[in-house]
């Protein structure tokens, strides 16, 4: 795995606020102010222009993660999601030459999409419950476009299976290598991958199990107004996995508090309102948390510039070694 340089520290961020700048006076707006939002897999900026009064987003890639045929390729998904589906996701504010990701040349050259401000706030975790079965129905309607979409010529996504996640790709980092692991946590991490991988190998790829999915769909990417469907923003880990894995995505995190198996009732009552989720399809849902909870360990562990991820440090491992006791014991299922 290539190191993320967003998390390498010394003057990085500095450079690339420097490209995120560049990237707006490209884009004709020169005057604008420019302000980092979030440091994760990326560097997000919100871009305010004092001109035309307008408001949009920058999003300045890391390096050596995704190809600009890849980025192309999320963009073409989301767009459609958009027009064909229904789904509220922001639009590509293309630049003056029409590019719909600009590179900004230099040293490392970088990547940068610009978005529409896509209006709304994050769910309110007061009184999930509601959220989460609008949540599931609006999964499966992206699932439902997904699975008979087209994609164009060119469409290249990663994948977020067993191997890419935590086999010999390990996109984000070995798990092993996580925060505040020791011998013990090694040892009982160690158990629960070997389950999760024949569990995965069992459950297969089959069409109604596997395709493209958001991959990321927790509260930190949904935009809600009102009693709509949440708006839907950061495609950018958007790629080919288990349907299921959106759902694990979504409780990122929190995985370990006592009101998930009700979210996650009432995301799969959700979702059924949209798409058949079959009963052994639903029997796995702890499979892919977990899988994913995994995954996070390993992310927290290289990407230490997230503020998640300082916030979660080791504890975050500590925690998971006490969900996967009780995984392996049966007593999620």
């Amino acid at each position: 795995m290539r190191v993320h340089d967003l998390s390498a520290g010394g003057d990085v961020l500095a450079r690339v606020h420097d490209v995120a700048r560049v990237a707006t006076r490209i884009h004709g707006l020169p005057d604008a102010e420019v302000t980092l939002v979030n440091v994760s897999e990326n560097a997000t900026y919100r871009v305010d222009d004092p001109v035309s009064g307008t408001r949009s987003i920058l999003r300045v890639h890391r390096l050596g993660y995704h190809s600009t045929p890849a980025i192309l390729s999320e963009l073409s998904w989301l767009e459609a999601l958009r027009e064909q589906a229904g789904i509220r996701t922001p639009r590509v504010i293309p630049a003056p030459d029409g590019s719909r990701v600009l590179t900004v040349p230099g040293p490392e050259p970088r990547d940068c999409v610009m978005f529409e401000f896509l209006p709304g706030t994050e769910p309110s975790q007061d009184d999930p419950l509601p959220g989460f079965e609008r949540l599931g129905a609006l999964t499966a309607r992206m699932h439902r476009h997904a699975r008979g979409w087209s994609p164009p010529e060119g469409f290249t996504r990663f994948h977020w299976d067993y191997e890419a996640a935590l086999g010999a790709e390990s996109r984000w980092g070995r798990w092993q290598d996580g925060l505040g692991m020791d011998t013990e946590a090694r040892a009982v991490l160690g158990r629960l991958d070997k389950e999760l991988r024949e569990r995965l190998h069992r459950f297969g790829r089959g069409p109604g199990r596997y395709g493209l999915i958001h991959a990321d769909l927790r509260a930190a990417n949904l935009l809600v107004e009102g009693e709509n469907p949440p708006g839907v923003i950061d495609f950018d880990d958007c790629g080919f996995g288990w349907y299921l894995y959106d759902l694990a995505a979504a409780v990122s995190f929190v995985e370990h508090r006592p009101e998930v198996p009700e979210l996650i009732d009432a995301w799969v009552r959700g979702y059924r309102t949209v798409l058949d989720l079959p009963a052994e399809d639903e029997a796995e849902i702890w499979t892919f948390v977990m899988f994913r909870r995994l995954l996070l360990v390993a992310w927290i562990g290289t990407h230490t510039g997230a503020d998640i991820a300082t916030e979660l440090g080791a504890g975050y491992t500590e925690g998971t070694c006490e969900l996967a006791e009780r995984h392996l014991g049966g007593s999620l299922r």
